[in-house]
C-alpha cells in the first residue's frame, strides 16, 4: 500500500529548477564530478524537504533542497545546513550516515538553499509489520534499528565537532516551547487537545537530564537498509536533529507500538509475537542493556505525549505548506490531516499519565 511513496518520478512543475546552473556549481565544487548535465528524477516519498536523484553516466547523487526560498518558510525549519553538517561528522565516524559531498546556501543558484551527498543503494521498508518476511528476518531487522539507536545515542558528540550543534540541558521546555510557536504559527483551525497539552506538558517534565545527539525522526523508513542483509546503510532524514534527551528521541521511536497499521504505518494491536517482532518492553529493555541508561516506566507516558505533541506539530505545519503551496508531496494534505488525532493521542497519554 505504499508504493506511491517509493522510487522516484519525474520533477514536478512546482519542484522545477535550473539543472544546467546546477551542473556548473557541480563542476567547480565536486571533486570527482564527470562534467556534463545529470538527469534529474524527483523521490516520491520526500515531504518535507524534496529530495533528487542526479544521474550522469554511473555516477548517482542525491540532491536535498529546502521546498522553496527562506522568505517564505517557518524560522528554523527546513535546516538543510544542520542535515549537512551532523550527516558529515557522524559519517566520518563509521556512523551510518551518508556521505556528504557539498553544500549550497545560495539560494540565487537554483532558487533555494542545497546539499548533494552520495547515493546509498539498498532497501527502504515503509511498512513496519515487515510483510513477507519470515520470523526471523522481522526479530533481526528490529534489533538492527536498536542498535543503532543506542550508538547514536552513545557517541561522544562534543569530540566529532558538535558541541555547539545545540544546547545542552533542559531540552524538553526548549522543545516544547519551540514546537508551540511553531505549531501556532502554522495553525489553520483549532485543536483543543494542543491547547491542552502546550498548557499541561511543561508543568509536567520529569525530573533528570542528560544530552546526547538526537535524531529528531528515527524511524524504519528513514533508514536504508543492506539489500539482502539486516543491516543500516544510511539513516537518513536529519532535519530535526540537534543535542537533546535521548530519552526523548527513542521514546518517538517506540511510538510505532501505539499507533494502529494503516495511514499512520504503525504496529499497534499486531500480534508481534507471530511476526517475529519484539514487545515494547523487550525492546526498550535491548536499548537499555546497549546504552547503560534506565528509562523510569512512571516517565514514559509523559514521553509519549510529548513525541505526539511534537509530531502534531510536524503534521500541523505540513498542512500549513499544503495551504501556502509549497508542499513537496502529494501525500501533503492527508499528512496534514494527522495533526488533530495525534494531538487527541498525546492528550490521552497525558491523562494516563495523571492517572497513575
Amino acid at each position: 500500500m505504499f508504493e506511491e511513496m517509493m522510487g522516484t518520478k519525474p520533477v514536478s512543475e512546482r519542484q522545477q529548477f535550473d539543472v544546467e546552473a546546477l551542473a556548473a556549481w557541480l563542476r567547480d565544487h565536486v571533486g570527482d564530478y564527470p562534467g556534463g548535465v545529470p538527469t534529474v528524477e524527483q523521490f516520491k516519498g520526500g515531504q518535507s524537504n524534496p529530495t533528487f536523484l542526479l544521474t550522469l553516466g554511473d555516477a548517482r547523487w542525491v540532491l536535498r533542497t529546502k521546498p522553496g526560498p527562506a522568505a517564505k518558510l517557518l524560522p528554523s525549519a527546513h535546516a538543510i545546513d544542520r542535515e549537512y553538517r551532523v550527516m558529515d561528522a557522524l559519517s566520518k565516524a563509521g556512523f551510518p550516515a551518508p556521505r556528504q559531498v557539498a553544500l549550497c546556501l545560495d539560494e540565487s543558484l537554483i532558487g533555494r538553499a542545497f546539499y548533494v551527498m552520495e547515493h546509498v543503494a539498498g532497501r527502504v521498508l515503509w511498512d513496519q509489520s515487515l510483510p513477507g518476511m519470515t520470523r526471523e528476518q522481522r526479530a533481526a531487522i528490529y534489533d538492527e534499528q536498536n542498535r543503532v539507536i543506542a550508538q547514536l545515542h552513545t557517541v561522544d558528540y562534543a569530540a566529532l565537532g558538535l558541541a555547539d550543534f545545540g544546547k545542552p540541558g533542559n531540552y524538553f521546555a526548549r522543545q516544547i516551547e519551540r514546537w508551540t510557536k511553531q505549531y501556532q504559527a502554522s495553525a489553520t483551525e483549532t485543536i483543543e487537545a494542543m491547547d491542552r497539552l502546550i498548557e499541561w506538558l511543561p508543568a509536567h517534565i520529569p525530573l533528570g537530564d542528560e544530552t546526547t545527539i538526537v535524531h529528531g525522526d528515527y524511524r524504519l523508513d528513514n533508514l536504508i537498509f543492506h539489500p539482502t542483509e539486516p543491516r543500516i546503510l544510511a539513516v537518513l532524514d536529519w532535519e530535526l536533529s540537534t543535542l537533546g534527551h535521548p530519552a526523548a528521541d527513542f521514546s518517538y521511536h517506540c511510538l510505532s507500538w501505539h499507533i494502529p497499521p494503516g495511514r499512520f504505518r504503525g504496529i499497534g494491536g499486531l500480534d508481534l509475537p507471530a511476526l517475529g517482532i519484539p514487545s515494547l518492553d523487550d525492546y526498550v529493555a535491548a536499548y537499555a542493556r546497549r546504552t547503560g541508561r534506565t528509562i523510569r516506566a512512571e516517565d514514559f507516558d509523559f514521553y509519549l505525549a510529548y513525541n505526539l505533541f511534537r509530531l502534531a506539530g510536524i503534521m500541523q505545519g505540513i498542512m500549513k505548506r499544503h495551504v501556502d503551496g509549497t508542499a513537496s508531496s502529494s501525500q501533503a494534505l492527508e499528512n496534514g490531516k494527522a495533526a488533530r488525532p495525534m494531538a487527541e493521542m498525546a492528550w490521552q497519554f497525558a491523562q494516563r499519565a495523571m492517572g497513575r
